[in-house]
């Protein structure tokens, strides 16, 4: 289950600059979360769904990916975003 437009748009207005900012990294790494978590609860819940599986560990790399880039970028707003997030240490 993909995320709604009204959770989307909600992200995207707590994280992005501006409205419609989705190219934002924070607003992406905020939005891979959304999905991270619905994906973790989905594999709960379904334990033999091996393609929802395989599509967490995709947005998963996909994150830390971004999250090293924003940490390479930007130290302090990399370690204000995980703070906010709940993410990491």
């Amino acid at each position: 289950m993909a995320l709604t437009k009204e959770a989307t748009a909600a992200v995207i207005a707590k994280f992005g600059d501006k409205e419609g900012d989705t190219g934002n990294t924070k607003v992406q790494i905020a939005l891979l979360t959304d999905r991270i978590i619905q994906l973790t609860a989905h594999s709960k819940n379904f334990p033999k769904d091996k393609s929802s599986k395989r599509s967490l560990m995709k947005v998963v790399g996909a994150r830390r990916k971004l999250l090293k880039y924003y940490e390479r970028t930007n130290l302090e707003g990399y370690r204000s975003l995980i703070k906010e997030l709940g993410i990491r240490k």
